[in-house]
């Protein structure tokens, strides 16, 4: 036990997360609220309720200011697998385990009815299986994918949220570290300016989009496909443009793109290197008076991306001892996309998602992930269906593609920033994940998972792997 305690001590959290722990017992909180579908309505954020997920701490009884954290931490193996070789970038196929760990503050304050300042701050680390390469659909969404990068805290979210009201009604809002309102113009537009994850407000469900209570595998909780501006902790600077009516909306974001591939320094030169976004939504469901939301996603890149192709077509001339998508000079390439995400109610406890997407992938694999084409259906369970309503489960399959020059260029022996296994015999990354998340006491929730892929790194020669794991998540 003394040994496990000196471990903890070395690795450079225990301070930061006791300061978090000692933070929040003097400002008591509350945990943001989890959106679930209300069976009768046909706004896929109605019927949540603030206590949806039980926290340590009482909510602070002021409003107009936010205080929470959460903690959570996921274990993962996987056992030996076959592997007929093994390159580079590949999944390691011998006994691997790993831990991942990420402590988040959430901060807001409101000034008034129409303006409010989020300010978040988190510390994400421990480590990822394989460092995080040899897969699309990697297994864990929490982890780093530079393990070389620091483990002191960093702001993740700083940014200004300002509300226009376009009519007189107002409704009630769900309370979340993202939006302190208690109630908004039913007709609206909603400002937000910089710094955040596009993920936050572009692709959202509320059965597939949370590591901490829901799945973890990359390509469920996300479009896989969807290469969204990202630095390599999952954040950009921007601005989000919403508009909200009644029974839909739409919204816009633009902004910055990383140096490089995978890369935590971010290009500020937006007339040059950029990303738009653009998603409609219609909070409708396709079962007649039952709940859902249909979500149109499409997105465009700008950036100093390779080309597949010419990389490949520089090996076979001899320039290069194998494709190399970075040896290029400075040259900014387009990069566009689409993606659809539905959610259905199918009974007051069961809620079904499904995700498309595609993108045209000529370019680089640059911010999120290397696949080109997914397709992702799953259900969630709502555990007041067999009476622990703040337990939850949920399975989903995802399987996943890349375009033809995007295959060449790996089987060549090129390299991407997560997958290059020194060739490559093509087949779809295929995926199946299950869950149970369980509230233990108070705040602290436990969930064991499994997950198994067929074709790691689209690769036939390697695999099938299994991964289970064990999560531990804490809402102060």
């Amino acid at each position: 036990m003394n040994a496990e305690i000196n471990r903890f001590e070395r690795s450079g959290w225990a301070g930061p997360l006791i300061a978090l722990i000692l933070a929040l017992t003097l400002f008591p909180t509350g945990a943001p609220a989890q959106t679930e579908l209300s069976p009768d309505s046909t706004d896929p954020s109605a019927g949540a309720s603030e206590d949806a997920v039980e926290s340590m701490f009482p909510h602070l009884r002021d409003t107009r200011f936010w205080l929470s954290g959460q903690a959570n931490f996921i274990f993962q193996t996987h056992p030996p697998f076959h592997a007929g070789y093994s390159g580079e970038n590949s999944l390691d196929p011998d006994y691997e385990k790993a831990t991942s760990r990420v402590l988040t503050l959430y901060m807001g304050a409101r000034v008034n009815n129409s303006t409010e300042f989020i300010v978040d701050v988190e510390e994400a680390g421990g480590a990822a299986l394989s460092t995080g390469l040899g897969l699309a659909g990697f297994t864990n969404l929490d982890i780093v994918r530079n393990p070389l990068l620091s483990k002191a805290p960093y702001l993740a979210r700083g940014m200004i949220h300002h509300v226009f009201a376009l009519s007189k009604d107002k409704i009630e809002n769900e309370r979340t570290p993202l939006s302190l309102f208690d109630e908004l113009p039913r007709r609206r537009l909603e400002l937000r300016f910089g710094k955040f994850s596009m993920a936050d407000f572009f692709d959202v469900n509320s059965v597939g989009s949370d590591t901490h209570f829901q799945f973890s595998n990359w390509t469920i909780d996300n479009n896989g496909a969807w290469d969204y501006a990202a630095d390599t902790r999952g954040y950009t600077v921007g601005i989000v443009a919403d508009f909200e009516d009644r029974n839909w909306g739409f919204r816009f974001g633009e902004a910055l793109m990383p140096k490089v591939a995978n890369g935590i320094d971010l290009v500020w030169r937006p007339w040059q290197v950029h990303a738009e976004n653009y998603e409609y939504e219609l909070r409708h469901g396709l079962i007649p008076k039952k709940g859902g939301a249909i979500r149109l996603l499409a997105f465009t890149n700008y950036a100093n991306m390779g080309i597949y192709r010419q990389a490949v077509i520089n090996f076979e001339e001899g320039l290069t001892p194998t494709p190399e998508i970075t040896n290029h000079p400075w040259h900014i390439t387009r990069k566009y996309g689409f993606g659809i995400n539905l959610e259905q109610n199918l009974t007051q406890y069961l809620t079904a998602f499904g995700r498309f997407g595609w993108d045209n992938g000529k370019t680089e694999s640059f911010a999120y992930t290397e696949d080109d084409q997914t397709f992702a259906g799953g259900v969630g369970a709502n555990g007041a269906w067999w009476h622990r309503r703040r337990d939850r489960a949920g399975v989903a399959v995802v399987t996943n593609s890349i375009a033809k020059d995007h295959q060449n260029y790996l089987a060549h022996g090129g390299l991407g920033f997560l997958l290059g296994d020194g060739a490559l015999s093509y087949g779809r990354e295929n995926i199946v994940e299950t869950y149970y998340t369980a509230h233990v006491w108070r705040g602290i929730y436990v969930g064991p998972g499994l997950q198994h892929i067929n074709h790691p790194g689209y690769n036939r020669d390697r695999g099938p792997v299994l991964v289970p794991s064990f999560r531990g998540h804490v809402e102060f």
